[in-house]
């Protein structure tokens, strides 16, 4: 199986980390991939939990706004979602169990 180097995964949910210390992670994490060029979407795990690190992660993207071409939701993640369709292909199309399940607990960047 071949990796696919345009999509990365950010787990941030399931490591136990303050919502400061999740997002300067995230903070890194996009900056890296802008500044390497080969990275044009991250899909960030952010879990269920109380909702807190979803809202910062969701907080802090929109207040990115017009760094990235689309924020999506997990919850709109599917074949039918026209920003969906164009990142995915952007990305060659990479296996993802999440696509159309409608999976709140993540939340995908799709970069410039």
């Amino acid at each position: 199986m071949k990796l696919n180097t345009k999509f990365k995964i950010l787990d941030i949910g399931h490591r136990g980390f303050s919502l400061d210390y999740a997002i300067s992670t995230l903070e890194v994490e996009v900056s890296n991939a802008v500044h390497g060029n080969k990275i044009k979407a991250i899909k960030v795990i952010h879990g269920h939990g109380r909702g807190a690190l979803k809202a910062g992660v969701r907080d802090w993207c929109e207040s990115q706004k017009g760094r990235f071409q689309a924020i999506i939701k997990g919850e709109d993640y599917d074949i039918f979602h026209s920003e969906t369709v164009a990142m995915r292909t952007e990305c060659n199309s990479p296996y993802d169990p999440d696509l159309g399940r409608k999976n709140g607990a993540v939340t995908y960047i799709w970069l410039w």
